[in-house]
């Protein structure tokens, strides 16, 4: 806050009118510069965003424009905005209190989901209870296709979860019995079981981005974004990997070569899909 003193100083030098600031000079021009410093701000009070400032320095509310509020900003009022339908906490128990824009199509879409990733986990379960068999003994695949059960059972519990946490209702659906035997005459058992892993994976794929789609339709970003940063960046990963494998069967044939894959894929890992 300046002095009267100083605005009196300050002014002189915004109009070219040389003024010797020593302290004689200011003891005897005091009086005369308060006067006009007075007079300055009662002639020119200036609203700036809606606020009076007044000659004592304070700030009041300008009243002119019709509005009691500050124009700068914007003007969040919670208690009063809470009053609406939308953000009253339910009192029904069987009624989830997270639930917040999120469509039922989406809850139902989740759940298809949810069932697609279950059913893949049974099939690769069949597939590695056939694999692990004594006569049939290529336990690369059968330890690649159980880490593949257990990764889409992971998948449908990474759903259950998000379904939970967006105050929709898991339903579980049915879910069929798959072969147990995956031996084919022309192609043999491991080209055959890989051929169908990738049918699956890429149907996976399809169903994700229908529940993608889902998502958009009923504006749902949130949604969409679990989808986009869990799932589909892993699944086109998995596709070309089982697509691999599939033109390496293809090559060894049926005999001794799938041996030697089912060896190579056993040191690998057979890492999960």
């Amino acid at each position: 806050m300046f002095s009267s003193a100083s605005f009196c100083a300050i002014e002189g030098a915004n109009l070219a009118t040389p003024l010797a600031l020593n302290s004689k000079s200011l003891s005897s021009n005091s009086k005369s510069c308060s006067a006009h410093f007075t007079a300055t701000i009662n002639n020119f009070a200036r609203k700036r965003t809606g606020v009076l400032v007044s000659a004592s320095g304070s700030a009041s509310v300008d009243t002119d424009s019709g509005n009691n509020l500050p124009l700068s900003g914007l003007v969040f009022q919670p208690f009063e905005e809470v009053k609406n339908e939308a953000f009253v906490v339910p009192v029904a128990p069987h009624t989830s209190l997270a639930r917040q824009r999120f469509q039922d199509e989406c809850e139902s879409a989740i759940n298809e989901q949810i069932n697609v990733e279950y059913n893949n986990s049974y099939l690769y379960h069949a597939m590695f209870a056939y694999f692990d068999r004594d006569n049939v003994a290529l336990k690369g695949l059968a330890k690649f296709f159980k880490d593949s059960s257990e990764e889409e059972r992971t998948h449908a519990e990474m759903l259950m979860g998000y379904q939970n946490m967006r105050g929709g209702r898991v339903k579980l659906h049915s879910i069929l019995n798959p072969p147990s035997e995956f031996d084919h005459a022309e192609k043999g058992d491991a080209l055959y079981a890989m051929e169908l892993a990738l049918s699956l994976e890429k149907l996976t794929n399809e169903k994700l981005l229908n529940l993608h789609a889902v998502a958009d339709r009923c504006n749902d970003p949130q949604l969409a974004d679990f989808i986009e940063s869990n799932f589909l960046e892993e699944q086109v990963e998995a596709i070309k990997k089982i697509s691999d494998y599939v033109s390496q069967l293809r090559r060894v044939g049926k005999g001794h070569g799938v041996w030697h894959f089912d060896q190579a894929l056993l040191l690998e890992g057979g890492a999960a899909v």
